[in-house]
């Protein structure tokens, strides 16, 4: 307890002290003034001014007047994210009274300083600029004309070359102002885009995820469907069968829980690896039993080739959610399914010899679209339509080089 209340009341003095805590403002941002900023530059004003006054016996020592004029300059600093025009306005009078009234030189003129940088960064850069130049203009008038009405007694006509560095040093002033604000634009710019990138890489983790779950429990329900039509039919009739069919169902639901856990582990832990490889073709002759205990008879041409990781998991899923369409939309209990493969690019078809049952028959459902998702992810293409002679083919065309990193 005594450390979370030393917290409390570090936390509370960062910008304040405790009697100043106004935690119920509606903005917080407004409640918190830069208190230890302005207390260090304070010390450092009154601290610098006495020390440089020793070697300018030629202005007016410095009495109490002097020093509100340079608590009043940097206290003024406080508001400078709340007010930072007033501020930069307030910080220039203020030196240029004290200028006038004959004190010493000293640091109070980095109170102008840090006065326009506040105004430049919260996007006040005219104001700023003309604070500036007010500071200059006033500066010359003091030095250059109304010199001999102001104290010291005696005081000579500033000279060209004293003006000359009041001019570079506001022009200088003027310079880190803007080359600040260019900066913190840039560092504003590179976060929003680091921000949009993960955005982006969120948004594709996502579709990469929705994709995964509806593949998997696509295949996996069409075929618990086809199965429990079954087994209900045949639960008189031929309990057998039936039994056959919910030995069925059961291995396909766990299938699909294994899965579904694979993919949603990797919103637990990101990053993290995979519990079990990903699946791929090497899995083909299962997903054809699946498909067999569903009643779809799988031929399949061609020797599956040895694909990058990316490429694989697309290319099983791609035939994956072709033999669920087959399941769900067509009246053949017999699919095809071929592979050719060059070493530069894999094509492979799945037909089926139709005709449709459904209305989606055509392929307008998420499915196809899935399948062109992952296939133009790696570079490739999908086709899909109806053959000339009443069935249903897909043909996907996948570089075999992509999918180092997918």
């Amino acid at each position: 307890m005594e450390e979370q209340r030393g917290a409390g009341v570090s936390h509370r003095w960062r910008y304040g002290p405790a009697w100043w805590d106004r935690s119920g403002d509606p903005d917080p941002r407004r409640a918190r003034l830069p208190w230890r900023s302005t207390v260090l530059i304070t010390v450092f004003v009154l601290v610098g001014t006495n020390i440089g006054a020793h070697g300018q016996s030629q202005r007016l020592p410095l009495d109490g007047y002097a020093r509100v004029l340079l608590l009043v300059a940097s206290a003024l600093l406080l508001w400078r994210q709340r007010r930072p025009v007033a501020v930069a306005f307030g910080t220039v009078a203020t030196v240029l009274l004290y200028t006038g009234s004959g004190y010493p030189y000293g640091p109070v003129l980095l109170t102008v300083v840090v006065g326009c940088f506040g105004a430049v960064a919260a996007g006040h850069r005219r104001a700023a600029w003309a604070a500036l130049g007010l500071l200059w203009a006033g500066h010359a008038l003091i030095t250059l004309w109304l010199y001999p009405w102001l104290p010291p007694a005696g005081d000579g006509a500033g000279s060209v070359g004293q003006e000359i560095v009041v001019t570079t040093w506001v022009l200088a002033v003027a310079a880190v102002c803007e080359l600040a604000r260019v900066r913190r634009e840039q560092w504003a710019r590179e976060r929003t885009d680091r921000a949009q990138a993960a955005q982006r890489r969120a948004d594709a983790e996502r579709l990469r995820i929705a994709r995964e779950l509806h593949d998997v429990l696509a295949h996996s329900i069409s075929v618990i469907n086809v199965q429990a039509a079954a087994g209900l039919a045949l639960l008189d009739s031929d309990p057998e069968q039936a039994r056959a069919a919910l030995t069925t169902i059961k291995a396909a639901s766990k299938e699909a829980l294994g899965e579904v856990r694979q993919v949603l582990d990797t919103l637990r832990a990101p990053g993290a690896a995979p519990r079990a490889p990903a699946p791929g073709l090497g899995r083909l002759p299962e997903l054809a039993g699946q498909a067999a205990a569903a009643g779809l008879s799988v031929e399949v041409g061609g020797e599956p080739p040895r694909l990058p990781p990316g490429a694989d998991l697309a290319a099983f899923r791609i035939v994956q959610e072709a033999l669920t369409n087959v399941v769900r939309h067509s009246g053949s209990r017999r699919a095809r399914v071929r592979f050719e493969h060059d070493g530069r690019e894999l094509r492979l078809w799945v037909d089926d010899d139709g005709p449709p049952t459904g209305a989606d028959a055509g392929g307008s459902g998420n499915g196809l679209a899935g399948m062109r998702e992952r296939a133009a992810a790696l570079g490739g293409t999908i086709e899909a339509g109806p053959r000339a002679d009443g069935g249903f083919r897909v043909l996907a065309v996948l570089p075999t080089h992509a999918g180092e990193d997918q």
